[in-house]
Order: structure tokens, then C-alpha cells, then sequence
């Protein structure tokens, strides 16, 4: 038994059993990967795929059964090597972030910057996606930390840090007619016109959806984007009346646009840091987190970890 035949059973099942692209993601041949999961069969005496001819298309009972081991001793081979690396080299490696775009655009870029000035021989990796992508790169260990509003309470595999709190903002155009509206903007009177906001899944869209259903209404979504810069460009076109994060607006910047109040409307949204439970973070990692977070000390997140829960 070696690693190179339990990474080629772990790829094959993210890969969802195509064994050309396992090939490539470990850099080897398909015969090879072929080879790999055979002798390993052989060794345990259980067949681990079920087959088609050639093809691999599930898991079998054993399979089933010895999956979760395989992803155990891959991750606790990956966790050695980072302790070694921690003691070795303190300053020194790479740091894998993954965020949604308005985390990475709106609420990260000052904290890379200072983790880059207190590391700089650390090479860091941001990775953009949805709230389910970035969940997905935790699970898999592409990324040692993620950050997102939605979606990384939903997966078991993840420990989840609560960040920050925020709100939402109405933006229109000037002299839009909201503007004139005397106390705050209803939920009804938001309805008289189409609205540009979020994809759903993304930065709080299931709250805004929520508070209009709850009072019988029925929002005219005419555009939705994953990037609030994207709702602002069509908002200043005359397009619709936005609703985007609060964070992702300033007044000396959005000249073109007027921000309305959106906090009485819809509920609290509150971003999450993510981490895969069991996984070994190097001790840079935890300052990036502190950086972010000055409340989630590494002796906090450590706690966490220990306990495998959600705080």
C-alpha cells in the first residue's frame, strides 16, 4: 500500500470516475491510475469501484466503507508534512484563501496586504467562487481558509468562525423617486420598480428573497450578478433600483450612485470563516486569520478545532 494508490482512489471519486482527468490532476497515465487502484484491490481483497467494462461508475459497498479511511490518512500525511514545515520554516510557504467575490473584493484586500507585509516569503493564493465552490475547495484541501456569507454552515466536514455582521443597501440613480420617499423605503414600494441584485446563493440573496415572500410579495428581479461593482454599473444605467451589501459601498467612490438604507428591511447577514476539521494550518494561517478577525485568536480557533463544532 503507498499514497500514490490512495491519491488515485480519492481523485477518482472527486474526478467523478473519469480516470482521464485523474490521470491529470496526479500527472500520470490512465494505465497508470488503472494500476494503482487494481494493486490496491488486490492488496485489501475487496473490490473498491463498480465497473462497466472498463469504466468506473460508483463506489461499492467496501468502497463506501474504506473512502472516508483513505481521506483520513491523505489528510493526516498532508498534516505531517505541514508540522514539519511549521518547525522548519516558520516564515516561509503558501497559504491557499478562498472567498466569494465580495469578500475577496470588498473585505480582504487590506488584510492581504498586511499579511503580505508581516510574510513576505509566504506566496499567497486567492481563489474566487461561489459560496458552494468555495465550501467545495475547503472539503477537497485545495484551500486551508475560507471566507463567505452563505453555504459553509452546511457542510459537516467544516469548522465555521463567525466574522462580521452586515446589512444591505438599496442604490438608485440620482433624482430616482425613492429618493423623494418621506421615512424608510418599504418593501412595497421597492416592488414598483425592477430590481438588480445578487445571484442566489450569493451574499445574503436568500434574506432579501425571504423578507419579500414573508409579506406576500413578489420582487421584479429583472438582472442578477454575482459582483455588486457588476449591479452598480447597471444601476447607474437606469436599469433597476440595486440591492447589494452594505460593504461594498462608498460614498466618494459611487459618485453616480444615492444609497438608501436596507438594514430595517432585511435580516442580518453574517460572513463566516471556514476551516476543514482535522486539517493541521501553518502558523502563518492563523495570523492571517487574526489579521481578518482580531477576536479569533489562534489559541480561540485551536479550541474550536479540538471541539469540531460550529461556534
Amino acid at each position: 500500500m503507498n499514497f500514490q494508490q490512495l491519491r488515485s482512489v480519492r481523485e477518482t471519486v472527486r474526478c467523478g470516475f473519469n480516470l482521464t482527468e485523474v490521470a491529470a490532476m496526479l500527472y500520470t497515465s490512465q494505465p497508470g491510475v488503472s494500476r494503482q487502484i487494481r494493486e490496491l484491490e488486490e492488496e485489501l481483497g475487496v473490490e473498491i469501484f463498480v465497473r462497466a467494462g472498463k469504466r468506473l461508475t460508483g463506489l461499492t459497498p467496501p468502497g463506501e466503507a474504506l473512502l472516508p479511511i483513505v481521506e483520513t490518512l491523505l489528510l493526516n500525511a498532508d498534516n505531517l508534512r505541514r508540522a514539519g514545515e511549521d518547525f522548519s520554516s516558520q516564515t516561509e510557504g503558501q497559504l491557499t484563501v478562498a472567498a466569494t467575490h465580495s469578500q475577496a473584493r470588498y473585505a480582504l484586500p487590506h488584510v492581504v496586504k498586511d499579511f503580505r507585509d508581516k510574510f513576505p516569503k509566504v506566496t499567497l493564493h486567492l481563489h474566487q467562487g461561489s459560496p458552494k465552490q468555495v465550501a467545495a475547495m475547503l472539503v477537497s484541501g485545495e484551500a486551508d481558509i475560507g471566507v463567505a456569507t452563505e453555504a459553509l454552515g452546511d457542510y459537516p466536514q467544516l469548522l465555521t468562525l463567525p466574522c462580521y455582521r452586515w446589512t444591505h443597501s438599496i442604490i438608485v440613480p440620482p433624482r430616482h423617486p425613492l429618493l423623494d420617499v418621506q421615512g424608510p423605503v418599504t418593501l412595497e414600494q421597492l416592488t414598483h420598480y425592477p430590481i438588480i441584485t445578487y445571484e442566489m446563493g450569493y451574499t445574503g440573496r436568500a434574506h432579501i428573497d425571504d423578507a419579500f415572500k414573508a409579506h406576500g410579495l413578489a420582487p421584479d428581479v429583472v438582472l442578477t450578478a454575482m459582483d455588486a461593482d457588476v449591479i452598480k454599473t447597471y444601476v447607474e444605467l437606469g436599469m433597476g433600483v440595486g440591492i447589494v451589501a452594505s460593504i461594498a459601498l462608498d460614498e466618494a467612490r459611487d459618485r453616480n450612485l444615492r444609497i438608501l438604507d436596507a438594514g430595517h428591511l432585511f435580516a442580518v447577514n453574517v460572513t463566516r470563516l471556514g476551516i476543514r476539521k482535522g486539517a493541521w494550518l501553518r502558523g502563518y494561517a492563523y495570523s492571517f486569520i487574526e489579521t481578518f478577525v482580531p477576536t479569533l485568536t489562534r489559541s480561540l480557533v485551536v479550541d474550536a478545532l479540538k471541539a469540531g463544532g460550529t461556534v
